[in-house]
């Protein structure tokens, strides 16, 4: 049984990347338009309907790769772009263990709370315990997506859309799975999460279902197809995170739709169409998720009519939201992590980190929001 549940700037296509050499393109929203996007506006005076301090901060080397952050239990798990993979304690911020894999990252963190899973920019899947490492497999391609671990096996999506599993004691090859390569993939965390003993994983823009044990694919769910005349406009493929309610989840496929799939048969339930290209996260009653424009967006879960819009942080670049509470919180650019109500958009409170931009969705551990940015800052919040 498994059971795992749960950017670069990579807003309006800045994250994509061209064929075997992964070169990074142009802005395909902004660009396509032919002007430059618009200066938000100044916030309001923060309205601090909820109390929020800052509980801790600690520091990791900066974040200059898609990470995305683990939490086991009471424990969180960052790296910095360097190599550095940190595990700290969520209630004081205490670090408990540190490694370094002697090279940059491309991807990162997977846990398991025992093996620490990691990709380097030379395409290597490298394995930790207990702040050494204990194995490293050489993959064909490179990846951007954080390994999961689990099952005592360490998975990974590569960025050819490529299936890999390794034992996760030894890092020998258990099975892959090939698909198309296509002429350009998106530079930043794809969709790859277990729903009991499904492996789900987003290949092109398709939710689909395989057998942890095997590699064989049992169901495949399309959230967007390609579309368009050029490889830019034809590229579609789902981006991390992801909302989970039972058997049900729900992903973004990047610039184009949001869905919900039944992971027990993978039947689709919704799409929408939504531009966006950070994941998303919900309740049982919603999903939520930012457009590409700031607009923060919430769609029923049952049908995926819309439930409300806000505006209020529109033209900012940000973050996959967080539930917490009754609060969605997102970080930005530069730095703020907002709180807004779930039932309405509204704003709750905001808090700062440094100037840096926040690098990857918020997370909890315990009693703790969790919050990296890009210069490699990581604070724990708590509600007073």
């Amino acid at each position: 049984m498994i059971d795992n549940r749960k950017t670069l700037k990579s807003h309006a296509g800045r994250a994509l990347a061209l064929g075997a050499s992964l070169l990074a393109a142009a802005v395909l929203a902004g660009c396509a338009a032919g002007s430059a996007r618009p200066k938000p506006a100044e916030l309001p005076p923060n309205v601090a309907l909820i109390g929020v301090r800052q509980a801790w901060t600690a520091r990791v080397p900066a974040v200059n790769f898609p990470l995305q952050t683990r939490v086991v239990g009471n424990q969180v798990v960052v790296a910095g772009g360097d190599g550095s993979v940190v595990t700290l304690d969520a209630n004081t911020g205490a670090e408990v263990a540190r490694a370094n894999v002697g090279t940059t990252l491309s991807a990162g963190v997977g846990s398991d709370g025992r093996t620490h899973a990691v990709v380097t920019r030379d395409n290597n899947v490298v394995a930790l315990e207990g702040g050494r490492e204990i194995w490293r497999y050489r993959l064909p391609t490179q990846s951007y997506t954080a390994p999961l671990v689990a099952g005592g096996r360490v998975f990974v999506l590569g960025a050819d859309r490529s299936l890999t599993a390794l034992d996760g004691r030894a890092g020998t090859l258990l099975w892959t799975v090939q698909r198309p390569a296509e002429p350009l993939v998106l530079r930043q965390a794809g969709v790859l999460t277990a729903v009991g003993n499904t492996l789900v994983a987003g290949l092109a823009g398709r939710l689909v279902g395989v057998n942890p044990d095997s590699g064989n694919v049992t169901w495949e769910a399309p959230v967007a197809s390609a579309r368009g005349t050029n490889d830019v406009e034809r590229l579609v493929d789902l981006v991390g995170g992801v909302r989970r309610q039972d058997n049900v989840v729900c992903a973004r496929a990047f610039q184009a739709a949001v869905g919900c799939v039944d992971t027990y048969n993978g039947n689709v339930a919704w799409t929408r169409t939504a531009n966006g290209a950070t994941g998303v996260d919900g309740d049982d009653q919603r999903v939520f998720g930012a457009e590409s424009d700031g607009r923060v967006l919430a769609w029923r879960a049952d049908n995926g009519d819309r439930s409300w819009s806000s505006e209020r942080l529109q033209w900012r670049y940000l973050t996959a939201p967080l539930v917490l509470g009754r609060s969605v919180v997102m970080g930005d650019e530069t730095g703020l992590v907002h709180f807004l109500s779930r039932e309405d958009g509204s704003a709750l409170t905001r808090v700062s980190t440094d100037s840096s931009g926040i690098a990857v969705s918020p997370v909890v551990a315990g009693n703790t929001l969790v919050v990296v940015t890009r210069n490699g800052g990581v604070y724990g919040f708590r509600p007073d």
